[in-house]
């Protein structure tokens, strides 16, 4: 009986020990490679415009842009992310090709703001840290989305829908901070973003798919990761 107890006893405390090893262990893998659930994120850059005032230089009168972000982030390698951007819209139609009747020459300044809802795919796993899942810390990206924008000029206001598209590359400085290019293209299913005077050049009742104007912009941001994920629940990614 004396043996069968200290048998017992051996057998008990190394359980107990190995079960404290894995805990430790769980414990130092989590700390690792737990990720962060949401991103907060400021962008700045230029925009431009495209539409019956100018019809292919994207940047041939850029004005401001500037952007507050907020991303969830679902793994690596995707996220959702919801923008809320301002941003200048200029252009003029001397020099074009196109003439106005009485060879009239316009121009315009707008002012725009968006919210938008946009998707994000990373080319590659992106991350630090999680050399087993085969991070990196760089990686190119496609984005796209849907929004609603509206845009004063002169004096009048509209609204539209939007789709922003885009692509990017971002750059893991640390484990927390983020560095970021893009570069998006919008359509707005709108033809007012450039004035109630371009409108409707050639008297045609347009539809919306048939409106003119985009706009476009390039941005560089920083972004901080926060909201981590829980460390003592199992799960698998």
């Amino acid at each position: 009986m004396r043996i069968l107890r200290h048998i017992l006893c051996h057998a008990t405390g190394l359980r107990l020990a190995t079960a404290s090893l894995c805990l430790a262990c769980a414990a130092v893998v989590t700390a690792q490679t737990a990720p962060y659930k949401f991103d907060f994120g400021a962008e700045l850059g230029m925009s431009g415009y495209i539409g019956d005032a100018n019809r292919s230089n994207i940047f041939k009168k850029p004005g401001f842009d500037g952007e507050l972000s907020v991303r969830y982030i679902g793994n690596a390698r995707w996220a959702v992310r919801g923008v809320l951007s301002t941003f200048g819209l200029s252009g003029d139609t001397q020099g074009m090709a196109d003439v106005l009747p009485g060879e009239a020459t316009y121009s315009f300044t707008s002012q725009v703001y968006e919210l938008s809802v946009r998707g994000e795919f990373n080319f590659f796993a992106y991350g630090i840290g999680e050399t087993y899942k085969r991070l990196k810390r760089w990686t190119p990206y496609i984005t796209v989305g849907i929004g609603g924008a509206m845009a004063s000029s002169g004096g009048n206001t509209s609204a539209a829908f939007t789709i922003p598209m885009g692509l990017g590359i971002k750059f893991k400085r640390r484990e927390r901070l983020n560095l970021g290019v893009e570069f998006t293209m919008t359509k707005a299913f709108s033809d007012k973003f450039d004035g109630p005077d371009l409108a409707d050049l050639n008297q045609i009742k347009t539809a919306f798919y048939k409106s003119t104007d985009w706009y476009s912009r390039f941005t560089v941001g920083i972004s901080y990761e926060f909201g981590k994920r829980c460390e003592t629940c199992h799960y698998v990614d």
